[in-house]
């Protein structure tokens, strides 16, 4: 099983896919690609079945979250505010 994290932004009409292990360490390379649910839908194949995709809840998440359910992906939404303060402790 995977972990993926999705970083969307609809500003720039492209996204961020990382993949890691269960133990955390990272796996492949960092993919950038066009925000598009087809193309959204071959890159989380790439993270096997049922991946755990942690996706930041900002504004037009919703098409990200359908589109990776519809993949077969288990989605979860992280809260924008708590994502930055985890991000910036340190």
């Amino acid at each position: 099983m995977q972990w993926v994290g999705m970083d969307l932004h609809l500003h720039r009409r492209r996204s961020v896919l990382v993949r890691m292990a269960s133990d955390g360490q990272r796996l492949g390379k960092m993919v950038r690609f066009n925000n598009d649910p087809s193309r959204l839908k071959r890159e989380i194949a790439n993270a096997g079945p049922q991946a755990k995709v942690v996706l930041e809840a900002t504004l037009g998440w919703y098409w990200a979250a359908d589109a990776l359910a519809e993949a077969g992906a288990e989605v979860h939404l992280a809260h924008p505010l708590e994502v930055k303060a985890f991000t910036s402790s340190g």
